[in-house]
């Protein structure tokens, strides 16, 4: 890592971090560990983060930029409020699918014994999905789908069914796909 540049250090740090989160028995990670792993001192990890927290924090500042980023896509893309919601579950799920160490910070099992903000920072990040299958489901409730009555329920059901197939994908040592079954499970929840 000596010949690196600082931005691209902390990268390394967090994508190392992001590796071993991906190691199915989802032990607790050190920065003993994590320094060795990238074959520096602990002493240079914290060069580059104050805390461990704060490279969870890289994480899940990652993963916000990445899926809100998405949806802010789709949503400006796709004009069905029905198409609006399933390319959002989609993406969720293919997320977890294509980064499974993401998948046990996104279930918060990377975060247990943290520090309770990062918890906290979890949770408002769902809410802030649930509010966008809200903005999808109110779309396609102007289009003639479903009631604006039931469009709370559905989004906290996706939102429910999501975590479901992250929790899935994690406990089951990341052999059970996230996205196995999509199209099936989605014209279920979102039948009229």
């Amino acid at each position: 890592m000596a010949s690196t540049k600082p931005g691209q250090r902390k990268l390394q740090i967090l994508q190392a971090l992001a590796a071993m989160l991906e190691q199915p028995k989802g032990e607790k990670i050190t920065t003993a560990a994590l320094a060795a792993r990238l074959g520096v001192s602990e002493a240079a990890l914290y060069r580059h983060f104050a805390s461990k927290a704060q490279m969870y924090e890289g994480l899940i500042e990652f993963i916000e930029t990445s899926v809100f980023g998405v949806i802010n896509q789709i949503t400006e893309n796709e004009e069905g409020g029905l198409d609006q919601t399933r390319a959002i579950v989609q993406m969720l799920l293919g997320f977890a699918a294509n980064n499974p160490g993401m998948t046990r910070v996104l279930i918060g099992d990377a975060l247990v014994n943290e520090d309770e903000r990062l918890q906290h920072r979890m949770n408002a990040f769902y809410d802030k999905v649930e509010l966008a299958f809200k903005g999808a489901l109110r779309v396609a409730v102007t289009q003639g789908h479903g009631q604006e009555a039931d469009v709370a329920g559905r989004a906290s059901l996706l939102m429910n069914y999501v975590t479901g197939r992250w929790h899935r994908f994690a406990k089951s040592g990341f052999k059970v796909s996230p996205v196995e079954g999509t199209p099936l499970h989605l014209s279920l929840l979102l039948a009229a």
